[in-house]
Parts: structure tokens; C-alpha cells; sequence
């Protein structure tokens, strides 16, 4: 499927969104660099976590890449508030210590492509509506966190962000990918 089979709409913009959740599960837990889990319990909270709080708190700020049949094969989880500073995400210490670069950077996402359309350009083209999204808003920039080294930093990297800072979490080393909104913005 190329991807201009694909249209790029705002999660609150589909007609009954969340009939398409099964899809969008089962999307993000192809793409999850976690596969297994202790229970059902475990699986459950890492969905939360990652994908359900976004949904049910910032679905304003979601993006679908859906396929001519209205299919889901892609998605795009956002939050426009700097986590650092919000209570939501006080359970993911790292950000705290990327505090201050998510003053500049404090939109943020999370992107799942499935696995039979990637390396098509669906990814960029949700990373691009986020970013004229969060621009619109007032953001002065947007950041992903990832592992340092993952397959997915070189993704990040040739869509415009760059590598700001790191930290260890978890015991290995995670890396904040920022990049810039509209004007120019100071980094410290």
C-alpha cells in the first residue's frame, strides 16, 4: 500500500474513534520494544501507560493514519503540556531530569506505525501533523524519549529532531529527542 493510500486525521475528528481501538492495540503492541509480561494485570498498565492515558486525557492531540477501507495503520498519541511539570507523568522519572529541556521541548509523543506499512512514509506524515498541531497551540517545541541506540532514533533523526540530553532509567541509558516549533527557541 503506498502511502497515499493513507489520510492523516485527528483521533477526535473519526467518526466513533474507539472502534478502532482493537487496531490500535494491536499496533502498539507489535511495535513495543516489550513483548512479554507477567499477567494480564502487567500487560494491562503497560497499555495504560504508554497508550490509554494519552487517549482518554489528550485525544484532542492524537493522530490516525488510516488506510481507503478505514482501517487503522498508524497512530500518533501526543500531549502538548510539559511532563515534567505535570502530575500525569510524575510516575516516569526521567523527566525530571530533562526538566529543563522539556521547557523547550514540552509537547510530546508517542508513534506506532504497523509492521506491513512501515518504511513508507505514514510515520513522517503523522510526525508532520503533531508538528503543525502542536505549532498552531503555541508549543515551542515537541521531544520523543526513547532508548539510546534504538532503531527508532534514526527514524526521529531524519525527521528533524535531534539528540538534546540523556539520562539512565530502568538501567540503561534513554536519550530526549527535541525539535523546534516556528521561531527559534533558546535552549537554556
Amino acid at each position: 500500500m503506498p502511502a497515499s493510500a493513507i489520510t492523516i486525521c485527528r483521533f477526535v475528528d473519526v467518526p466513533e474513534p474507539h472502534r478502532l481501538m482493537p487496531q490500535i492495540e494491536a499496533i502498539f503492541f507489535a511495535a513495543s520494544a516489550r513483548q512479554y509480561f507477567a499477567d494480564d494485570a502487567e500487560r494491562a498498565a503497560f497499555r495504560e501507560r504508554w497508550l490509554g492515558c494519552y487517549l482518554a486525557h489528550e485525544a484532542e492531540h492524537a493522530f490516525l493514519a488510516l488506510d481507503r477501507s478505514g482501517a487503522a495503520a498508524g497512530y500518533l498519541a501526543g500531549a502538548l503540556a510539559d511532563p515534567a511539570r505535570s502530575p500525569c507523568y510524575a510516575d516516569l522519572p526521567y523527566f525530571r531530569a530533562f526538566a529543563a529541556l522539556t521547557r523547550c521541548y514540552p509537547a510530546h509523543l508517542h508513534i506506532n506505525v504497523a509492521p506491513e506499512v512501515r518504511s513508507r512514509g505514514i510515520g513522517a506524515r503523522l510526525i508532520e501533523a503533531f508538528a503543525a498541531h502542536a505549532a498552531a497551540a503555541g508549543a515551542p517545541g515537541m521531544h520523543v524519549v526513547t532508548g539510546k541506540g534504538m532503531r527508532n532514533v534514526r527514524f526521529y533523526l531524519r525527521t528533524g529532531f535531534e539528540e538534546c540530553g540523556a539520562t539512565v532509567w530502568n538501567g540503561r541509558e534513554v536519550v530526549l529527542l527535541g525539535r523546534r516549533l516556528g521561531a527559534s527557541v533558546p535552549l537554556r
